[in-house]
């Protein structure tokens, strides 16, 4: 079974099949690595991806825009090999989104171009202790002064933290959801420190950050003041669909894996697929993956039509096709018996790699608020 979706759906153009199977061909060639050295390993997948161009991706062509479809490809195909690749390439794309989309020209000249070519690794700084689903609780400062702006306070749960060249950092400037302005914050700024370093079940570079006295220039901010829940909002928005593509890419990796344990184990004097319970499994992955499929590739669809925004579309992907993943590897996992739960068997690996998704960038409950309120908007 092909480790994409059908190319052939008319959400695809011709472009899409040809960069799919280019990068097909070299996610299947990464090299093997272990979580030894997590940072080095991703520093060297963000070389590696910068290197062979397929970062350019990830930050807008000449038309301004990114095309999410390629995006999401990308995600797919890259977790179906090698969750850490997938992450070191998403982290790029959302890191920089809010200079991408809103930067000034001189931002997008200084950050962009070694983004792209994976010079630059990149981190999104939203969450603190206290507001993580809800960011309009957000309590870090930035207080303008005659020649910039001081940020005091801390964000946690920050992917890359640590080992990111920049970060896009969202402090509050005034009241309420409109008083969040957006900052881009070299990593060598003095008072900027890592606090803390996150240990998590599928390892990732995570982080605490402190920030104290922290003092940027004007020219560090990010759109007008207190456009950063917009920015925040924006950039979510464009990128929430690919992290269900990453889903997309672990689920269709389960059913894989699931199908050829299935027709290769003997149990009770037949292949394990002659049982209905595990035929009924296998029905149940192809039918979510099917499904959230379509859904992923249709909130990347419209996407890319820049006929609005697809908050609503985003969110449905997202919410279907991490808990659908969850549940395939979970099959995944009860097919494959006790080898399933041996570290280092695919199947764990996808097991601990899929539960984050639940969670960041809006927890599936968070997604389901979303979802309601568009819902529910729609009928006033």
């Amino acid at each position: 079974m092909p480790a994409q979706p059908d190319l052939t759906w008319p959400f695809f153009d011709e472009p899409h099949r040809a960069f799919a199977a280019r990068l097909q061909g070299w996610a299947a060639a990464l090299p093997a690595h272990d979580d030894s050295d997590v940072d080095a390993t991703c520093r060297d997948l963000v070389q590696r991806l910068g290197r062979d161009g397929w970062l350019q991706h990830t930050v807008p062509g000449k038309d301004g825009h990114v095309d999410v479809r390629s995006l999401c490809i990308a995600r797919e195909t890259l977790a179906y090999h090698d969750g850490l690749a997938d992450f070191a390439f998403a982290m790029q794309g959302l890191g920089a989104g809010p200079i991408s989309f809103f930067g000034t020209d001189a931002q997008r000249a200084e950050w962009l171009p070694r983004v792209a070519a994976g010079d630059a690794i990149a981190a999104f700084a939203l969450s603190e202790p206290e507001a993580g689903s809800d960011v309009a609780a957000m309590a870090m400062t930035a207080d303008e002064t005659a020649d910039g702006y001081v940020l005091n306070g801390c964000k946690t749960w920050i992917s890359n933290g640590g080992i990111a060249d920049f970060y896009t950092v969202f402090a509050r400037t005034g009241a309420g959801s409109k008083g969040i302005t957006a900052f881009v914050v070299d990593a060598k700024t003095p008072g900027l420190e890592i606090e803390a370093r996150i240990e998590v079940i599928a390892p990732h570079p995570l982080a605490t950050l402190r920030f104290t006295d922290c003092r940027v220039p004007h020219s560090a901010r990010i759109g007008e003041p207190g456009a950063g829940m917009r920015i925040a909002l924006g950039t979510l928005d464009i990128f929430r669909s690919t992290v269900g593509a990453a889903a997309l890419g672990f689920a269709r990796r389960a059913m894989d894996e699931s199908v050829q344990r299935a027709a290769q184990r003997q149990l009770f004097g037949n292949a394990m697929a002659e049982l209905q319970l595990i035929q009924g499994k296998l029905a149940d992955m192809a039918v979510d993956v099917d499904a959230a499929t379509l859904l992923v590739y249709r909130a990347a669809w419209l996407a890319d039509q820049h006929t609005g925004r697809v908050t609503r579309e985003a969110a449905i992907a997202k919410l279907f096709a991490t808990e659908a993943a969850q549940r395939a590897i979970d099959d995944a996992v009860q097919i494959f018996g006790g080898h399933g739960v041996v570290r280092g068997n695919i199947t764990e690996r996808l097991y601990r790699e899929i539960r984050a998704l639940r969670i960041y960038e809006g927890a599936s409950e968070v997604q389901k608020i979303v979802i309601a309120r568009q819902t529910l908007a729609g009928r006033a």
